[in-house]
């Protein structure tokens, strides 16, 4: 089957949206049209938004819809089962460390130091009865980037060595597509696996400072980034898996798979986390390995 694709620049980001060529490209207005809609309203980059509203009123209430209030129960609920390795406070350290500029710089650590006290997702505050949320510290911003696929119908899944920074969707019966920033070299000779998922998501989660790789995910403990190199999950729900996948990369082994224990109690869930010696641990994955 033929496919077209058109990417939009929204969430701070490029959204790429891929369908089958006989359809009309007016359905790319549609499904662009929601997201549009989204971004508009919850994008803590975009001027007006309730998270862009929270963040200018740091230490005030501010009246938000319904949705926002559930967003952030949900953020917060898996914060904590995630041990406050997820938090949405995390931008002051973000920029800090200069991810969103052309010359990163390491940070001194007393600097890391002061601003780590600026992050806490423990301070956001809720009045689900008025519908209003205020943060109780000042200059926090919510993050909500990340690398999420949904897969609607049957599609594979070509994960390869993190080394070399490349990962591809494919149709089980198609030809490889690109779905970062690098090329697929098509030789197969580095793949790491490949799993096939349908109606499901699948969310993943480097940088060169002074010659020496790190990777872009900081620990809202530590102010570091992380030492793994990988992480994937898989759950029904995108914007879960984009949040644990994230929560999972600062984890160790052992506090990978007891987090996936807990939240295999409340969501059907599978994943991977490749350690920084390149070893990889995996959670329920073998019904997607074909």
């Amino acid at each position: 089957m033929m496919y077209k694709v058109q990417v939009r620049f929204l969430f701070h980001s490029d959204i790429k949206i891929k369908i089958p060529e006989i359809y009309d490209d007016s359905v790319f207005d549609d499904l662009f049209g929601i997201l549009e809609e989204v971004n508009k309203r919850y994008n803590s980059y975009s001027e007006n938004s309730y998270i862009d509203k929270i963040n200018k009123n740091s230490g005030h209430f501010v009246k938000v819809d319904i949705e926002t209030v559930e967003i952030l129960r949900k953020v917060i609920h898996l914060s904590k089962i995630i041990g406050g390795e997820y938090d949405i406070t995390i931008m002051p350290l973000i920029r800090l460390w200069g991810f969103y500029k052309q010359n990163p710089v390491l940070p001194y650590f007393e600097k890391i130091k002061k601003v780590k006290r600026l992050v806490d997702y423990k301070k956001i505050i809720i009045d689900k009865k008025r519908n209003r949320v205020k943060i109780g510290i000042k200059d926090a911003i919510v993050n909500a980037g990340g690398s999420s696929i949904i897969a609607i119908d049957e599609w594979g899944i070509i994960a390869e060595n993190p080394e070399d920074e490349k990962e591809v969707l494919r149709n089980i019966n198609g030809m490889p597509v690109r779905i970062t920033k690098y090329e697929y070299s098509g030789n197969g000779d580095n793949d790491l696996f490949e799993i096939k998922i349908k109606n499901m998501s699948y969310s993943t989660s480097n940088l060169m400072i002074n010659n020496e790789k790190y990777r872009h995910i900081i620990s809202p403990k530590t102010g570091f980034p992380s030492q793994n190199k990988q992480v994937g999950v898989i759950t029904e729900n995108a914007f879960f898996g984009d949040i644990i996948s994230t929560g999972l990369y600062n984890q160790t082994p052992e506090g990978f798979y007891e987090i996936m224990e807990k939240l295999s109690c409340e969501m059907e869930i599978s994943g991977f986390l490749i350690d920084k010696s390149g070893k990889i641990h995996y959670f329920n994955m073998e019904k997607y390995f074909y």
